[in-house]
C-alpha cells in the first residue's frame, strides 16, 4: 500500500482536509474517506482514517480545552453511544447508500431552510439544550459516524440553532467526536477493520495531521462569527449534496 503512488496522491490531501475540517468544525473532513476510496476500498479508507481522526481529536482537546458547552454535551453523548451500538450491529447488513441518501436529503433541506429564512433565524432567540432533541440527534450522529464517518451533519442540525459562540461550538464538537471516535475503535476492531497494514498506513500519514489542523485553527480565529456560521451552513449543504450523489451513484 505505502509503495503505491496512488495511495499518497489521494491520502495526503484527504488527511490535510480532515485536519482543516476538524479544527474549524465545518464537517468537510467526511469527504476524506470518499477521496481515499479512489485508490482503495471505502472500508479500508475508513479504517485508516479512524486513528488519524483520533490523533486530530487529541490536538483539539488541547487547543480548545475548557471552552466546550457541558449542557450540550450531556444532551448528545448518551444518544451517541446508543447510535454507535446500533451502527455496529447494522454494519454488515445495512446498505450504507440508504443511510447516505436519507441523511443527504435531510441535510440539504435543513441547510436550504437556514439560507432562505436567514433573517428570521438570525432574529430568533437561541434554543436551549434539550435532552430529547440532543439524544435524538446524538444517536443519529453516532449511527452515521459508525457507518460512514458522517456524524457531522446531524450533529450540526442540533448545534446550529443553539447559537453557541464559534469557539464554544468547535470545542463542543471536538469533545463529542473524541468520545465517539474512541468508542468506534471497539466495533471497528471487532469486525476486523483495524489490521497491521491499515495501522501502518495511519502511522505513515500521521505527520500531516498538525499541518491541516493548524490551517483550520487559524480560520476559526480570524473569521467573524457571522461568516463562520455561514461557512458551516454552506459546508452542510455541500456535504448533503455529496451524500445524495454517493447514494444514487454508488
Amino acid at each position: 500500500m505505502l509503495s503505491d503512488p496512488a495511495f499518497w496522491a489521494v491520502s495526503v490531501p484527504a488527511v490535510l482536509l480532515a485536519g482543516f475540517s476538524k479544527a474549524s468544525g465545518n464537517g468537510l473532513g467526511m469527504l476524506a474517506v470518499p477521496l481515499m476510496a479512489l485508490a482503495m476500498s471505502p472500508a479500508v479508507a475508513a479504517a485508516i482514517m479512524l486513528p488519524i481522526l483520533i490523533s486530530m481529536d487529541a490536538l483539539g482537546l488541547w487547543a480548545w480545552r475548557g471552552r466546550a458547552d457541558a449542557d450540550t454535551l450531556r444532551s448528545v453523548l448518551p444518544g451517541a453511544m446508543l447510535g454507535i451500538v446500533i451502527g455496529a450491529l447494522a454494519f454488515s447488513v445495512l446498505d450504507v447508500r440508504w443511510v447516505k441518501g436519507i441523511l443527504g436529503a435531510e441535510s440539504v433541506a435543513f441547510a436550504l431552510h437556514r439560507i432562505v429564512a436567514r433573517q428570521a433565524i438570525a432574529a430568533a432567540p437561541p434554543r436551549a439544550a434539550s435532552r430529547l432533541a440532543g439524544g435524538f440527534w446524538g444517536a443519529v450522529s453516532g449511527f452515521t459516524s459508525t457507518l460512514a464517518h458522517a456524524g457531522s451533519p446531524p450533529l450540526m442540525q442540533y448545534l446550529l440553532p443553539l447559537k453557541l459562540d464559534k469557539e464554544r461550538l468547535v470545542a463542543t464538537t471536538v469533545i463529542f467526536f473524541t468520545v465517539v471516535n474512541v468508542v468506534k475503535l471497539v466495533p471497528y476492531a471487532a469486525i476486523g477493520l483495524l489490521d497491521v497494514p491499515g495501522l501502518t498506513a495511519s502511522l505513515a500519514l500521521a505527520p500531516l495531521v498538525p499541518l491541516g489542523y493548524w490551517g483550520g485553527l487559524r480560520l476559526v480565529k480570524v473569521l467573524p462569527e457571522a461568516i463562520f456560521y455561514r461557512l458551516l451552513v454552506g459546508s452542510l449543504l455541500l456535504i448533503g449534496i455529496k451524500l445524495l450523489y454517493d447514494a444514487f451513484a454508488g
